[in-house]
């Protein structure tokens, strides 16, 4: 196979608020760590073991945007994107690395009460989806008839 792909998809809680920086080109990023468990029973010994594994979490410009405006600590979101890794030189004159998700596309998992999921892409970042509940017709009459012409 001569491509590669960079894909990641987690579905986790938040383990903080939504952190955004907002830059003077009018720009923005929002950070914010991810936990995923995974739990399973020991063989052995009959026990059930949980594990828990944190990712940060990068959102850019109009999707950093509407997290820090949604979610909030403890939120179940789904998330779509790639892994990036970037190095620093810390204060101490160490060279240090981290490993990002880069997100492209997210659902919001959790209910805030009134039912709505919000659902932002790449190529919809300013465009938010909502559930629509089917209307019910007025006249009783018209229930009877299924078509939908």
């Amino acid at each position: 196979m001569s491509g590669t792909l960079n894909k990641v998809m987690l579905i986790g809680h938040l383990g903080d608020d939504v952190k955004t920086t907002y830059f003077d080109g009018g720009g923005c990023i929002g950070r914010f760590p991810l936990a995923t468990n995974e739990t399973y029973t020991n063989r052995q010994t009959g026990e059930r073991v949980s594990n828990t594994e944190w990712h940060n979490v990068v959102v850019r410009n109009k999707a950093a945007e509407i997290c820090e405006k949604y979610l909030s600590k403890g939120d179940k979101v789904y998330v779509e994107g790639r892994l990036k890794t970037r190095q620093w030189q810390g204060e101490d004159g160490v060279t240090r690395y981290t490993t990002e998700v880069q997100v492209t596309d997210f659902t919001f998992l959790s209910n805030k009460g009134d039912g709505q999921t919000e659902n932002v892409g790449s190529q919809q970042n300013s465009q938010t989806t909502q559930k629509v509940e089917s209307q019910t017709p007025s006249n009783p009459e018209e229930e009877g008839d299924d078509l939908p012409f």
